[in-house]
């Protein structure tokens, strides 16, 4: 088993950080620099910032911003809303961000998935889906901050992801976002399985315990949390702990790892 990642997930809007449940993200958390520094203290493996009023408001990305946030991130530093096309991911990238995640934009182009590949490398395109499960049973993608139904499938949507060149797919479902009462497993292994890329397990971690599970039953390559960090006790250096003890490998930590 390759290395789990543990990823604090940052929701941006506006001047500050926000979460909430089921993607009603209303409730202010605090700012997004001195959350940074403060993950660059307890050894985060990798940092997630969404932008999530930005395709809302059909902006650019605010290059300024990340640029600022990008000196002060001192792990591998993830950015995604309003990217619209390939000049929108360069600046991104040069504004000092290591990945891009991009949502809506992959459904009405999917070949800008391709084309961001085959210039950057898949290594920094992140496909993000947001997921619901229907009363038919199947799971659909959702774009526009989770208030769109595609009507597209989450198999034929990774499937169709990987063999455009993304990287890594982060698959976080609506209903379980912000809950704390633990991933979609059922959900993780399914997309786990239908692909060979890397997947990033997101909506309702609440402990230690269902990050192993998403892990161990969901195959999950990394795990990301937002809500369980803002609200709990739990940091991701604890959850190192807690994995490591569980016969999990984790990221190399100076403190993990003494």
């Amino acid at each position: 088993m390759l290395k789990i990642r543990i990823i604090p997930t940052l929701l941006w809007k506006d001047f500050g950080l926000v979460k909430g449940v089921g993607f009603d993200s209303w409730r202010r958390v605090g700012s997004v620099l001195p959350s940074i520094k403060v993950y660059n203290l307890r050894e985060v493996d990798e940092l997630i910032l969404m932008d999530i009023s930005a395709t809302e408001e059909n902006r650019e990305p605010d290059y300024e911003s990340i640029a600022e946030f990008s000196e002060e991130c001192f792990v591998p530093f993830t950015v995604g809303g309003g990217i619209k096309n390939l000049d929108h991911i360069k600046q991104i990238l040069r504004s000092g961000a290591d990945k891009i995640s991009i949502n809506t934009a992959a459904y009405e182009k999917p070949r800008l998935i391709k084309e961001a590949s085959e210039r950057y490398g898949s290594q920094c395109i992140v496909v993000s889906i947001d997921v619901k499960r229907e009363l038919d049973g199947n799971y659909y993608c959702y774009s526009h901050r989770g208030t769109t139904c595609t009507g597209k499938t989450v198999v034929e949507w990774v499937q169709l992801m990987e063999e455009m060149g993304a990287g890594e797919i982060l698959v976080t479902s609506i209903e379980r976002d912000g809950t704390l009462k633990g991933y979609d497993l059922e959900l993780i292994k399914l997309v786990s399985t239908n692909v060979s890329i890397p997947v990033i397990a997101s909506g309702g971690a609440g402990n230690y315990l269902d990050m192993h599970d998403a892990i161990l039953k969901g195959n999950a390559s990394a795990v990301a949390a937002a809500s369980m960090f803002h609200f709990t006790e739990q940091t991701p250096l604890e959850a190192k702990y807690y994995l490591r003890e569980s016969g999990i490998p984790v990221r190399n930590s100076n403190t993990a790892n003494t």
